[in-house]
């Protein structure tokens, strides 16, 4: 794996700075305000440009490992500062950091490698996730993060929403609420130019149409899940669809780290049922030995329970029925790109698990820590190693993020005339 050659992902101060900045340079176009707090008292801002009616809502920092967003913001509200024919009967809003307690978890700023970036790494448990909560808790249990993107929402009434996201390893994909006929071919065009891959059979994305390579739309209502055990399974749930009721769509662009040159394979797998089930029995190996390590653990941390410990428990517990519908369920896709793709995802689940449970004990000296630090280090190296990880330079995964950005909003623009 390559070594990370540039500078560091911003932190949300940072964030939050450039903001104020562009806020001060352009006093007459952009607005910087505080629109919440999160659970543990940190503000939540949205910086506004342009004030028309017709808006576009991009958020970033909706989970705390997924750290390109910030940056990818900050340059898609420069490139509209710009460009005033993007602003054109069209204002921008921006939220800098969807989870700001999250983001002070997650420590990597500048990973080395994929070791290192699980060193420092946190994931909130699905309740505690902004985007994800309403599928998981009723609404009078939301978090005040959740309360305060969905208050936009309702305030904005954008006819589009763009959540920045991102992944550790593999390559550019997009999920859509609804169609925006004509995005495909820039996001293709885009990821070509910047030499990341398209992955062409997203797990996220299992049993949703596809517009374009990489490109999918969510299914009909009535359509089930295809992973049914997940309690997040279905994006109706989520904060991004609350723009439904506004007429608007939300657009989830993901962008890698670390890209592989395998996530793109259409060909078809010539026994992808198998090897689901060979892959459900890795994830139920490999989660029953981080769960051991908790287990002898766990009478060292009586009465311990922050966000590190609940984020590895919520992992752990979602194993059992997911594996259950890689073995029990026919599969989504059929393709190598998804039978990569949920390669991929069950190594990370378990690997994540056991990364933050590594920082729970490491805080405590625990002398589990370093056995599990071994773990840690071996399953990032395979993962690296069997995708064929290579570092893409962080100003491409910006501008590629970015470029999609702007091509969403003005072909949804299009849509919504």
């Amino acid at each position: 794996m390559s070594l990370l050659p540039e500078p560091r992902y911003p932190t949300v101060t940072e964030i939050v700075a450039s903001a104020r900045a562009l806020a001060v340079r352009h006093p007459g176009v952009c607005v910087l305000r505080q629109i919440g707090v999160s659970r543990a008292g940190r503000p939540l801002h949205l910086l506004s440009v342009g004030r028309a009616r017709r808006a576009v809502l991009v958020v970033a920092g909706a989970h705390a490992n997924e750290p390109t967003g910030g940056s990818t913001l900050l340059a898609v509200a420069a490139r509209v500062l710009r460009q005033p024919q993007l602003r054109s009967g069209t204002s921008w809003h921006f939220l800098l950091c969807a989870d700001p307690d999250g983001a002070s978890l997650h420590v990597t700023p500048a990973p080395r490698s994929l070791f290192d970036y699980h060193l420092g790494f946190f994931r909130p448990a699905g309740p505690e996730q902004p985007e994800w909560s309403p599928a998981v808790l009723p609404p009078d249990r939301l978090p005040p993060e959740t309360r305060a993107l969905t208050g936009v929402i309702d305030e904005l009434r954008p006819y589009l929403q763009v959540t920045l996201h991102g992944t550790d390893l593999g390559g550019s994909w997009v999920q859509l609420t609804g169609d925006i006929p004509g995005l495909a071919e820039p996001f293709a065009k885009s990821a070509a130019e910047l030499h990341i891959p398209v992955e062409t059979g997203s797990s996220d994305a299992a049993g949703w149409p596809a517009t374009g390579p990489g490109v999918h739309v969510m299914p009909a209502a009535g359509a089930g899940p295809a992973y049914p055990s997940l309690p997040a399974d279905d994006a109706r749930h989520s904060t991004w669809y609350h723009v439904h009721r506004y007429g608007g769509l939300t657009a989830v662009v993901e962008v890698p780290m670390w890209a592989s040159d395998l996530v793109d394979d259409p060909a078809p797998h010539p026994a992808p049922a198998a090897a689901m089930r060979r892959l459900a029995g890795r994830l139920l190996r490999d989660t029953l030995t981080v769960e051991r390590v908790l287990s002898d653990a766990s009478p060292r941390l009586e009465g311990a329970d922050g966000p590190l410990l609940r984020a590895t428990r919520w992992a752990l517990e979602l194993v059992p029925g997911l594996a259950a519908d890689w073995t029990c369920t026919p599969p989504a896709g059929h393709t190598m790109a998804y039978i990569g793709s949920v390669d991929a995802f069950a190594r990370r689940l378990p690997l994540r698990a056991a990364a933050m449970l590594l920082r729970v004990l490491q805080e405590t000296d625990d002398r589990a820590a370093p056995r599990l630090e071994r773990l840690v280090a071996t399953w990032s190296e395979a993962f690296a190693d069997r995708f064929r990880a290579r570092w893409v330079p962080l100003e491409h995964q910006v501008e590629h993020q970015a470029r999609t950005v702007v091509a969403a909003a003005l072909h949804a623009r299009d849509r919504a005339a």
